[in-house]
């Protein structure tokens, strides 16, 4: 039997090294690891060479059952492809896995609270920004070229000035020009 592991964070940012050593602690030959990749998408490139990878009789590990998906059905489809293959599946963290039926219901009922966690996440978000608007803030980045430098590049590009060259005395990028030139 080999261990395989498999490690995922969400944003470049992120460090997996907290994973990384619990599956090096829990005896993986090796680690996949997806850097900046939401568990929401099903194809990852790393998850996608290391389900290459197993064969059968290995055991795909990982430290907890959302950083192999945060969909159910596509986290149960992954983990029954898997079975189908005569591949065991680890979750280190839960202390789930495929050995009997008993594990089997376990990783259903954990990946549907990933999702529910998910989806509650996504909700709260999406309720956060409806209030803010309603108080009359918009969520997302802050402008980098407020209302007077976009007058002011209007008046510049009228002039005849390039929008490089706006770009470059207001401080900002070329694409800002052109969406303040634009109206955006």
């Amino acid at each position: 039997m080999v261990i395989i592991g498999y490690a995922r964070v969400s944003s470049n940012d992120q460090d997996p090294q907290l994973q990384l050593d619990a599956l090096k602690v829990a005896g993986a030959e090796r680690i996949y690891t997806d850097h900046g990749v939401s568990g929401a998408k099903t194809e990852r490139p790393e998850l996608d060479r290391c389900l290459d990878h197993l064969r059968e009789g290995d055991v795909l590990a990982v430290w907890k059952l959302d950083r192999l998906g945060r969909n159910t059905v596509h986290v149960l489809q992954l983990i029954e492809h898997l079975t189908e293959r005569g591949i065991g599946f680890h979750s280190l963290t839960e202390g789930l896995h495929t050995d009997g039926p008993m594990g089997k219901a376990m990783l259903t009922i954990m990946a549907a609270f990933a999702q529910l966690e998910r989806d509650t996440m996504i909700e709260r978000t999406r309720a956060g920004l409806a209030a803010a608007a309603a108080n009359g803030r918009k969520g997302g980045r802050p402008r980098k070229v407020g209302d007077a430098d976009a007058e002011k590049a209007k008046e510049l590009k009228a002039k005849g000035i390039n929008a490089p060259d706006i770009a470059k005395m207001l401080g900002c990028s070329r694409a800002t020009v052109y969406r303040y030139l634009s109206g955006q």
